[in-house]
């Protein structure tokens, strides 16, 4: 566990960590006998209050959004549509409310686990394998992620991430995000170019 994430790397500018986040493995081990359900991070949104009217933290500090306000290195859960959930890294410094959504991930370990979470079933298809985790919802869906994991230290031993190869900038997809109304024309959306499990592919 040497090369798990610290501190430091979730501390910095929302677009810095948003970049660096792509292909780093998320971790989640429930309790210490139990697997290790394991996936590459491989497509991210950032958002940033203080200019970015999409974020959660622009209209200020509210309970529900208060873990933003926080310094890097924290899971943000929250219910949307009246029906998901989805997880954010809270990253930069405490009360500049930053943070990025996990849009979408490669399973690396755990397929089993997730497909019985997200399909109820644990035989799956080549296709089901590559909807396992490719949207925000379907990330939460699948690692059973809920608002009781709202405010999870990253730096902690339940839930967090492995350092990997750095992708270099031209294998990066930047582009707009998805599914927001406001703020539209941020290019905050990343992704790794040509890779089958992202969400969306920009045009």
């Amino acid at each position: 566990m040497n090369n798990k994430l610290k501190k430091d790397f979730y501390t910095r500018n929302v677009l810095a960590v948003a970049k660096d986040l792509l292909g780093k493995i998320f971790v989640y081990q429930e309790s210490e006998n139990s697997e290790k359900l394991m996936a590459r991070i491989v497509e991210v949104e950032a958002y940033d209050g203080n200019i970015d009217e999409a974020a959660h933290t622009f209209i200020g500090k509210t309970e529900r959004n208060k873990i933003m306000f926080e310094e890097g290195g924290f899971l943000y859960v929250y219910f949307t549509y009246g029906k998901h959930f989805c997880a954010n890294i809270v990253t930069g410094v405490k009360d500049h409310g930053t943070a990025i959504l996990l849009r979408g991930m490669e399973p690396i370990s755990g397929i089993n686990k997730y497909a019985f979470n997200r399909f109820a079933k644990r035989e799956i298809t080549e296709k089901e394998k590559i909807n396992l985790l490719n949207g925000p919802a379907k990330i939460c869906q699948a690692f059973n992620l809920d608002r009781k994991f709202n405010g999870t230290n990253l730096i902690a031993n339940k839930i967090y991430l492995l350092n990997s190869d750095k992708i270099p900038g031209d294998k990066i997809v930047q582009t707009t995000r998805i599914g927001i109304k406001k703020s539209v024309e941020l290019p905050w959306r990343f992704y790794i170019k040509d890779n089958k499990y992202v969400s969306k592919l920009a045009k």
